[in-house]
């Protein structure tokens, strides 16, 4: 009989490691990459920002299950906290019984502003602005050629009067471009700079910030799962009872800013770690979401959840996903291009595509376990090894010190140290 297989987590990290390889799309310098060995090394750092002095490493994790459009996708993330690999293994695994995550993103157009103030008259600027935007959008092209000649580029000049602010009334100009895969900071600061004289000489207006925007209000990502009720039974619950309790916890959220915060905040648990892992700017990502989430005036869910027709549970995700795979930190760090190459994107929309299937999967792990037996139980059971390594328990005792914290509710470096004082006794 053929030897059953061990499941991925019940594998050594060099198992883990040659599993990775075993599929042919990895080199030997990529598999160095994921472990760590060297992975970013000080030299490499020390082009990649200022008065580098080391390191810094955080553990990196691979995502199992994932069925994004159809395709099978192992997901890096970069991560320190327990669960949210596993949650999201877990999560990925339910949705496949209903076809996986449908995911979409629009076009990858980023926005950027400037700022004009000190105009006499703000009406006349804007008809002057209006008037000129061709040469506008010609002169903001002339920034990138190579941009342009890939079918990315500026697309449309948007105006807006700021009626009211400490500063009184001033005009902004929004340039948005098609960045293709890039994730577009660079290319639309550069246009704006570019933009900047004769925005002044048309408006009549003095010109003083011009930035990119982080609320990608139109670069977004969409993804989608229907997950069948019978896959939602476990324990004591019943598929209708876990769907309902997950609609129910949604609400709170959407009903609520002080819960959506901590809602979003696990959604961005998945999204930051994919992006971390993939050398993207998460600080960018997360300040557009939480932006998105308030778009209305009110700060809410992200996602959303409902009852489906057949009487599944139907879960979506949107928001704003500035993420790229050319350029930045994509290419020069190692263990992000390697994590690029294991997942097999070919796009900065596939990417973006697989990142909210990874929120989604994240959220609904949360929202399973909050409504169910709460989020302490499995989250505690993992956190007790960071407790028995903490207390500085040997390797052949770190298992048995976290089923006992574990059956004793008790999950403190105090009684980790406790534990191992009284084995030494014996």
């Amino acid at each position: 009989m053929k030897k059953k297989e061990n499941k991925f987590y019940q594998l050594t990290i060099a198992e883990r490691l040659a599993r990775l390889k075993a599929d042919g799309s990895l080199s030997d310098d990529d598999i160095q990459a994921l472990s760590g060995s060297p992975g970013l090394t000080p030299e490499q750092a020390d082009h990649m920002i200022e008065n580098v002095v080391g390191t810094f490493a955080l553990p990196l994790g691979i995502a199992q299950h994932f069925l994004v459009n159809g395709r099978e996708v192992l997901v890096p993330m970069v991560v320190e906290e327990p669960s949210v690999v596993a949650a999201a293994s877990f999560m990925a695994r339910l949705a496949r019984s209903g076809g996986g995550f449908t995911a979409s993103a629009t076009d990858p157009e980023m926005t950027g502003q400037i700022q004009i103030i000190d105009i006499d008259d703000i009406d006349r600027a804007v008809r002057d602005l209006e008037k000129d935007k061709d040469e506008l959008l010609e002169k903001a092209a002339q920034a990138d050629p190579l941009l342009v000649k890939l079918g990315g580029g500026p697309r449309d000049i948007i105006l807006r009067k700021i009626e009211e602010s400490p500063i009184g009334a001033f005009l902004v100009v929004h340039l948005v471009i098609d960045v293709q895969d890039a994730m577009g900071a660079n290319a639309v600061n550069t246009a704006l700079e570019r933009l900047t004289p004769l925005v002044e000489s048309i408006s009549g207006g003095r010109v003083l910030l011009r930035i990119l925007t982080n609320l990608a209000d139109r670069r977004l990502a969409r993804s989608q799962c229907a997950i069948p009720v019978e896959t939602l039974e476990f324990g004591e619950y019943s598929g209708e009872m876990v769907r309902d309790r997950i609609i129910e916890a949604w609400a709170f959220a959407e009903a609520d800013p002080y819960r959506a915060a901590t809602h979003n905040k696990g959604i961005m648990n998945g999204v930051d770690a994919v992006v971390l892992a993939t050398g993207n700017d998460w600080r960018a990502v997360e300040a557009g979401a939480h932006a998105y989430a308030a778009r209305t005036g009110r700060y809410t869910s992200l996602s959303t959840w409902s009852l489906g027709e057949k009487g599944e549970l139907v879960g979506e995700l949107e928001m704003p996903m500035a993420v790229g795979i050319v350029g930045g930190a994509t290419r020069v760090h190692p263990t992000a291009s390697a994590a690029l190459k294991l997942m097999g994107v070919q796009s900065a929309a596939e990417l973006a595509e697989i990142i909210v299937s990874v929120g989604l999967a994240q959220n609904l792990g949360a929202l399973r376990a909050l409504a169910t037996e709460g989020i302490q139980r499995g989250h505690m059971s993992l956190h007790a090894r960071q407790v028995a390594v903490a207390a500085g328990a040997p390797k052949e005792w770190i298992n048995p010190i976290v089923e006992q914290m574990v059956k004793e509710g008790n999950i403190h470096v105090d009684r980790a140290l406790e534990i191992m004082d009284e084995w030494r006794t014996r």
